[in-house]
């Protein structure tokens, strides 16, 4: 009797442990496919080169609520649009322009149709996880289901008996960018090219090449290419039968080369089959996107790649482990999360190969070459995030940017695939690499990073980075007459620069530098106007911009003074210094009743960085401190569902997620380049932070929390009982446990 108590016992135990969620099973990729959150529900592996997406936003305008040429529409996939038109293997995630979704597959029965608007078809029964995506297309009655490694995509598709195709269409695509090579190399293997560039239509003498190497589980009874030639005008057309009209080269071995062009795989299947297609991916050569194929995924099923792909991001979404909550909370939560380990990604291939920015020269890396610094938004919140979850990666993805120095001369400022795309304002590198320093991730050249940043801060002939600086550095603030947009956003982004170069100089000893650089972070006081209240535009004599209206700028219209942003959104945005700030308006009363009304009168943009940080500045004001926890805790009930439209906007690469994951466990880092946190609220009770124990001593932070039954039995608004509402970057490292309990106000 005791035997069979205890076998019951453990069953019912491991029945339980059995049922336990973990974290990968709690991510939602349709997160952020609504409301221009501009995610997409592919399959991907954690940084992944390669992005297996349904591509949903060319064909037709009935079936289309968002068609990618209709506006400026960055992402391969809408949720709401239900026209498929097949399946990119190069896309970005929460990125504000269009570029790359390119490589597109489509899988198809009946005859051979190359035009997208007549192939594509409706879809239903669609299913996203972490690394998994599945749909079955309804004119085809096919199952689509995709995976990926880090680079190589891999997909299977599920026919019905008779009549199948697999089309490689490389003309269709985000990017503006044109031309492509396709070359049939067997029954099995597509191998080719696809030109992709002009990323927020920047930069378009860079555009560059993406390679592929293709290969399929059945051999082909019949293959070709297609071409579709230009329609010319004139005289000439007359005699041209063929003038615009595609042609189709059945069982072509030669290379082709064109724009609108494409490759087929045709079958007639007996009964129904199962056809796995496995497209390798790199930017050096169609050599080393074979290699990629070869040595990342092989002879391995479909099956086998996914399970090593959920691992994958199991091992890096438990970085971070959560108790209390509901089902929602911890989806969105681990979702955000999964968002961040999307961008910056892998550039390198599997041999270490990657094409260098500028030169385009192949050069090789000894660890991890990333790309997609999208850094005007992630120098406020997401690398602080990844120096504390993984610091590893944090460290490598410094390295990269000091590569990028070495190869082009400048640190990068939004750089894509080796190509500075100039896109933002200010010069956010040098933020990220003081941040990574002050935090304690040491481990990369500093003298040489310090160095860089210096080439940015002082040098005024054809600096790419900083725009008007001879101006800034004679008057203390960018004018309205020197050519430069946002003259106020570019004056506030150089003095948080420069306050990071400050305290990276008093790190290493550069008293002079610092003084110098800190005197220059304080410069925003000059566009201080005490008759209007605001930081606002002026000319370089001195003189006011005369036609300054607050309120212009909202909702990402141009106007003189701010970039993204109007002034209402731009006041606070001083990070480095609130404390000054408050001064020179006047008092903790008055800055309090100013950031009141940002929010009461529907200032705050939740989709945009500059004002990302607005809700923790009340816990520098001394007994209004409850009130970040009450807006932070409203902000994420608005904003962050367990839906598509369950963010904001634009993710940015990760940076609205980086403020989400941080404001759930319950803590901030408001100021760039300072390594301090602030607290808020957390949705959870208990937050697990397991640290890497190669940079760090303690295994793990827990944050509790808990609410005192006054609070539960009242109206008023929470405060933490906490000595204070701020703690440092290596104090919090060194608590082993952090107690949060909320009491009366």
């Amino acid at each position: 009797m005791k035997n069979v108590y205890l076998s019951l016992l453990a069953f019912l135990i491991f029945g339980f442990i059995s049922a336990q969620k973990a974290p990968v099973d709690y991510v939602n990729p349709f997160i952020g496919t609504s409301n221009y959150g501009a995610t997409n529900p592919g399959a991907i592996a954690p940084r992944g080169m390669a992005n297996v997406s349904p591509f949903n936003v060319a064909g037709r305008i009935d079936l289309n609520p968002l068609e990618k040429d209709s506006q400026w529409l960055s992402n391969p996939y809408v949720y709401e649009n239900k026209f498929l038109t097949g399946f990119s293997h190069v896309n970005m995630s929460g990125v504000g322009c269009p570029d790359l979704g390119v490589i597109i597959a489509m899988p198809t029965t009946g005859e051979l149709e190359t035009d997208h608007l007549k192939y594509g078809s409706t879809y239903s029964e669609e299913t996203a996880k972490a690394g998994y995506y599945s749909v079955e297309l309804d004119k085809y009655k096919v199952k689509a289901e995709a995976t990926a490694s880090t680079r190589v995509g891999v997909s299977r598709y599920s026919f019905p008996a008779g009549k199948a195709n697999i089309l490689l269409n490389l003309g269709l695509g985000l990017t503006n960018e044109q031309g492509a090579l396709v070359h049939v190399v067997s029954p099995t293997e597509i191998e080719g090219m696809r030109t992709v560039g002009s990323f927020c239509y920047n930069n378009a003498e860079a555009a560059y090449p993406v390679y592929f190497v293709a290969k399929f589980s059945e051999p082909a009874e019949e293959f070709g290419i297609w071409k579709t030639p230009y329609e010319y005008k004139g005289e000439e057309a007359q005699w041209m039968t063929y003038n615009g009209k595609t042609r189709v080269k059945e069982g072509f071995t030669r290379e082709v080369i064109g724009d609108s062009i494409g490759a087929y795989m045709a079958y007639d299947f007996k009964e129904p089959r199962e056809v796995e297609v496995k497209i390798g991916i790199s930017y050096v050569s169609i050599e080393n996107a074979r290699e990629n194929l070869e040595k990342e995924v092989g002879d391995l099923s479909f099956e086998e790649v996914y399970e090593q792909t959920k691992e994958a991001w199991n091992k890096k979404l438990k970085v971070v482990e959560v108790e209390g909550g509901n089902k929602d909370d911890k989806t969105i939560f681990y979702t955000a999360l999964y968002h961040t380990q999307i961008h910056p990604n892998i550039l390198n291939d599997f041999n270490g190969e990657y094409s260098e920015i500028a030169t385009g020269k192949i050069g090789r890396t000894e660890g991890t070459r990333y790309t997609t610094f999208s850094l005007w938004d992630t120098y406020r919140n997401y690398h602080q995030l990844m120096s504390l979850l993984y610091p590893d990666e944090q460290l490598e993805m410094v390295k990269s940017m000091l590569a990028m120095y070495d190869e082009n001369g400048w640190l990068p400022k939004w750089e894509l695939n080796s190509t500075e795309t100039f896109t933002m304002v200010g010069d956010p590198a040098a933020v990220v690499l003081a941040d990574t320093y002050l935090r304690g991730l040491t481990g990369f050249d500093v003298e040489k990073a310090y160095e860089a940043m210096l080439k940015s801060a002082l040098d005024t002939v054809n600096n790419p980075l900083r725009p008007g600086l001879k101006q800034y550095i004679d008057n203390g603030y960018v004018g309205v007459d020197s050519g430069v947009p946002g003259p106020v956003s570019t004056t506030l982004e150089y003095n948080i620069a420069d306050y990071a170069i400050a305290e990276l100089a008093k790190s290493l000893g550069k008293e002079q530098d610092y003084k110098m650089f800190s005197n220059r972070a304080l410069s925003y006081k000059k566009l201080y106007n005490p008759e209007t209240g605001f930081l606002q535009p002026r000319y370089s004599s001195g003189e006011w911009y005369t036609s300054f209206d607050p309120l212009a700028g909202a909702n990402f219209e141009k106007n003189v003074g701010y970039i993204e942003g109007n002034a209402w959104q731009y006041l606070f945005m001083v990070p480095h210094d609130i404390k000054g700030l408050m001064k020179i308006m006047g008092g903790p009363q008055i800055f309090e009743n100013k950031l009141d009304k940002v929010f009461e009168e529907d200032q705050y943009d939740m989709a945009n960085e500059p004002d990302i940080l607005y809700p923790y500045l009340y816990n520098y004001i001394e007994g209004s401190e409850h009130k970040t926890s009450a807006k932070v805790t409203e902000l994420i009930k608005q904003y962050y569902k367990n839906s598509p439209a369950g963010l904001p906007g634009n993710d940015d690469t990760g940076t609205m997620s980086a403020w989400l994951v941080y404001s759930m466990m319950g803590f901030y880092p408001v100021t760039p380049a300072q390594p301090t946190y602030t607290f808020t609220k957390p949705t959870f009770e208990q937050i697990k932070i397991n640290l890497n124990n190669k940079y760090y001593d303690n295994e793990s932070v827990i944050i509790n929390y808990q609410s005192s039954e006054q609070t539960s039995n009242s109206d008023k608004s929470p405060a933490f009982l906490l000595e204070d509402f701020f703690i440092n970057h290596n104090d919090f490292l060194k608590s082993k446990e952090i107690n949060l309990i909320t009491v009366d106000n």
